[in-house]
């Protein structure tokens, strides 16, 4: 072994050490008790348009955060789709009438439960995260079942929904600052409308960019992918 790769091992040996050193830190270091910040959300609350603190952290407390996870997942799906063309699953299932039938009963429960959990989400553990999952798990379904053909020569309206969630929540925050004064600091009367708009944006973005990934790469023209 010679002495470069010798010198190469240990300082990657330090810099790991150094980091799990940290991270022994970071947990010591955390408060045993609950910490003011929590006191202070809580009781800002009734402001913040919802009642579920999660939604309300997320949403209106930190909702800067939530504007960058959306871009992530949109920068995501623009990465994927530099990278190579979807392909299109080659299974026709349109000729199995047990498996449309299926679909036709689980595709209605999927969305009908993705907007149930955008709606609670203001009051109890939901949200546009985890009905977009549901929408997801549609679009999937749908892909497999070579439903999606028609989405191909919709290139464009499938690009906008990809890019909604994150420029409703722009433009919220532009909104917002016009008539507050602060960036995403929404009017306190009608806090809960602007965050279920958002959310609602968000829902579908969710649901299509995670669709969009299952397919692995960018969505060609009909001709182009081999239908």
């Amino acid at each position: 072994m010679s002495a470069r790769t010798k010198a190469g091992r240990v300082a990657i040996g330090a810099l790991s050490l150094g980091l799990l050193g940290t991270l022994v830190w970071a947990v010591l270091a955390l408060p045993r008790g609950p910490s003011e910040l929590a006191g202070r959300a809580i009781r800002r609350l009734p402001e913040s348009g919802v009642t579920n603190p999660v939604t309300a952290v997320l949403l209106n407390y930190r909702a800067y955060d939530t504007l960058l996870e959306l871009a992530v997942l949109l920068l995501a799906v623009a990465g994927v789709w530099a990278l190579r063309r979807g392909d299109w699953p080659p299974g026709d299932l349109r000729g199995r009438p047990l498996v449309l039938s299926l679909l036709r009963f689980v595709l209605p429960v999927l969305m009908l439960t993705a907007g149930y959990l955008l709606w609670i989400g203001a009051f109890a553990p939901g949200g546009a995260f985890q009905g977009g999952a549901m929408l997801g798990g549609a679009a999937v379904l749908v892909l497999l079942a070579g439903m999606a053909g028609g989405a191909r020569r919709h290139t464009g309206v499938l690009r906008a929904g990809l890019a909604l969630g994150v420029l409703v929540f722009a433009g919220a925050a532009v909104a917002a600052a016009a008539l507050t004064g602060e960036i995403l600091r929404f009017p306190t009367g009608d806090a809960g409308l602007w965050i279920l708009g958002i959310e609602a944006a968000a829902l579908v973005s969710i649901g299509l960019t995670l669709g969009a990934l299952y397919l692995g790469g960018r969505p060609g023209a009909e001709d182009d992918a081999g239908g």
